[in-house]
């Protein structure tokens, strides 16, 4: 069983970066080596694919509007993945979930098996 917490969202203004933390209760990168995500929900919209990684971090993929200013990133050792927000907009603002997942190529959010509870970004112009 994987639990994942989510830290590091806040207010913050347009232009402005953040740094999303994830944190898992287990090994991320053992027997069972799992792809991280990205996800992100605004008030209103269906959740988003935002970004993942894969379990050695050598591979990431983006939703393609926000290739440039996110960042992820993953630390085996500290069994942690990581969200580098930079340029931030008003419309990046949403609740913004990390997740695991055993594919190795999870192509939609059904594809992850475990979930954190979210953390807020809400970005004030």
């Amino acid at each position: 069983q994987v639990q994942l917490t989510e830290s590091g969202g806040g207010l913050v203004h347009t232009g402005d970066s953040l740094r999303l933390s994830c944190a898992s209760s287990a090994p991320l990168y053992s027997n069972w080596s799992y792809t991280m995500g990205w996800f992100r929900q605004a008030p209103g919209k269906d959740q988003e694919f935002v970004a993942r990684i894969n379990y050695s971090g050598s591979n990431t993929v983006y939703k393609d509007a926000l290739k440039g200013r996110f960042t992820i990133s993953r630390d085996n050792a500290k069994n942690a993945v990581y969200l580098q927000m930079n340029s931030l907009k008003s419309e990046d603002t949403a609740v913004y979930y990390c997740a695991a997942s055993s594919w190795a190529t999870p192509l939609r959010g059904e594809h992850y098996e475990y979930w954190g509870q979210g953390t807020q970004v809400t970005v004030s112009s």
